[in-house]
């Protein structure tokens, strides 16, 4: 056998066109985000319920965590742009057909709020605490005397923050994985459930702790329903749809998904904490742990994945 080897100057992004291809800095970006959003929205809810004292790591202690994740997950997003100057043009227009927009406009409003929810409760988290200007002063009282709207806009902005993670990629209608309407609650079950685990890994309150994990195990059996209901709606569409299924049902991705998020990241922390919830000694870090590695690793998945689903005549 007579072998040849061609040296060519083609694959020159100057030349030829290539595909840009979305690498760690989005579904880091996607699971931070998530997360904030279902740490927020748990902190919103149990104060609007006005059980803020009766679940403390989810209304002050945990919600501290949020402005930190959001950073984290803006820089990723900052780092995969090509042009990194220009970012702020996404503020000087409001596109309601835009994921992008919706999704800027959202993060506009959440990190300033998570702020500002940090600094209504940084008393009880240090209760030394000064604020030593009285303008601060006066602001904390404005903002305590209206914590009920601050919650209120809090609680409708972390789910749509949660929904958008998904939609983002669903919006994509080139890729046969992502084009499911399926994703935007999926992701939002998904941040939620991570949410609720970061809760229950925070708290050092047994009740607060079987209250959350109680919710968790909820939002883990609707993520397998919606998990199962996606891949149903696959296997009864299109060629592609199939194909792109395939990509988990004995492809490439089978191994990983089904170990990493099914079984690890949805199924043993479901099994741990009804272990927990009926009295049996558990480890208490160990199925919120499992849980947001799970979350991670489904978005880390859903991204590689969906770039490689495609259309082909």
């Amino acid at each position: 056998m007579r072998e040849e080897l061609i040296v060519s100057g083609r694959m020159n992004r100057l030349i030829d066109p290539g595909l840009h291809i979305w690498h760690w800095h989005i579904p880091l970006y996607l699971f931070l985000g998530g997360l904030a959003a279902g740490i927020l929205f748990f902190a919103a809810l149990v104060t609007i319920q006005g059980k803020a004292d009766k679940y403390p790591a989810a209304a002050r202690l945990a919600p501290f965590a949020t402005p930190i994740l959001l950073s984290i997950g803006l820089l990723a997003l900052l780092l995969d742009l090509n042009h990194k100057l220009y970012f702020w043009r996404l503020y000087t227009t409001i596109r309601l057909e835009s994921p992008m927009s919706w999704g800027a406009w959202t993060l506009m409003v959440v990190t300033p709020l998570s702020i500002v929810w940090c600094a209504l409760n940084i008393r009880d988290i240090f209760p030394g605490w000064d604020w030593k200007y009285p303008v601060l002063i006066r602001l904390e009282k404005f903002f305590k005397q209206n914590l009920l709207t601050i919650s209120w806009i809090l609680l409708v902005s972390s789910l749509i923050l949660g929904v958008y993670t998904g939609i983002l990629f669903s919006a994509f209608n080139a890729r046969p994985l992502w084009n499911t309407s399926i994703l935007g609650p999926l992701f939002l079950t998904s941040g939620l459930s991570t949410g609720a685990a970061a809760i229950v890994l925070l708290s050092r309150n047994t009740a607060e702790r079987h209250y959350f994990t109680r919710i968790d195990l909820m939002l883990i059996g609707i993520e397998i329903f919606l998990i199962i209901h996606m891949f149903m709606g696959f296997l009864a569409s299109t060629q592609v749809h199939i194909e792109a299924a395939q990509l988990f049902l004995g492809g490439p991705y089978t191994t990983v998904f089904w170990l990493f998020v099914f079984s690890l990241g949805l199924l043993l922390p479901a099994i741990l904490e009804i272990l927990e919830l009926r009295g049996f000694s558990m480890p208490h870090w160990l199925a919120p742990v499992l849980v947001l590695f799970g979350g991670l690793m489904f978005r880390f998945i859903m991204a590689y994945a969906g770039q490689a689903s495609r259309w082909l005549y």
